[in-house]
């Protein structure tokens, strides 16, 4: 069984993808890492890199990730279940130097 998770690229994200929304199909039993991980997968490196800390293979330093108007850290983080309709927001998060 699969299911509809909707994503919302929002800034970076938008330009890299040449979109502000997408749909992703992934298994039932899903998180929040194996949908960023599919969404990496589907555009470019420069997505990729923008969207994954390389060193860490963690999307948490560089985006803010919202599912269903909460922000995962004060849901499961990565674990954060998904379920057909979920909307997933990520929001890149300004670093500066």
């Amino acid at each position: 069984m699969v299911i509809n998770v909707n994503v919302r690229l929002v800034g970076v994200y938008r330009a890299f993808s040449g979109r502000s929304r997408t749909t992703l199909t992934l298994e039932e039993e899903t998180t929040v890492r194996k949908a960023v991980q599919k969404l990496a997968d589907s555009f470019s490196e420069e997505f990729r890199h923008a969207l994954i800390d390389p060193e860490l293979e963690d999307p948490r330093p560089n985006a803010l990730i919202i599912v269903n108007g909460r922000e995962i850290s004060v849901l499961e983080g990565l674990e954060t279940g998904l379920h057909e309709g979920s909307e997933v927001t990520i929001i890149p998060v300004a670093h500066s130097g």
